[in-house]
């Protein structure tokens, strides 16, 4: 595939019962390998690209996050190849660019979005 879009890993998101069940993840990812723990509104982080989220996310297990240096072309590359994408995903920043969408597929139970760098 030609990549003119810069995809990169970001993080992987991982669905749990509720913020119970996700702090008690992340603490067995602290204690088993020193992965800090930043805790937030939806979810808790382990480390830099473990999102443990508080509750059931997109996706069967949780969500692959693939950055780009270019969301529009990305987009528009993948619909050229029989992506489709869920608009009501869509979300904006302060500047009103699109910052991440949802690929309509699932990957191996994942949902997968793009993200903006």
């Amino acid at each position: 595939m030609e990549n003119n879009f810069d995809f990169t890993f970001s993080h992987i998101g991982v669905n749990c019962e509720d913020n119970t069940d996700a702090q008690a993840q992340a603490l067995l990812l602290l204690e088993l390998f020193g992965l800090p723990v930043t805790d937030g509104k939806d979810s808790v982080y382990s480390g830099p690209c473990i999102e443990i989220m508080k509750g059931a996310g997109r996706g069967e297990h949780g969500h692959i996050a693939i950055a780009t240096n270019d969301i529009y072309g990305a987009m528009h590359m993948l619909e050229k190849r029989g992506i489709k994408f869920d608009e009501t995903s869509a979300k904006y920043g302060d500047n009103g660019k699109m910052i991440v969408i949802y690929l309509q597929q699932n990957i191996a139970g994942f949902a997968v979005h793009l993200l903006q760098k």
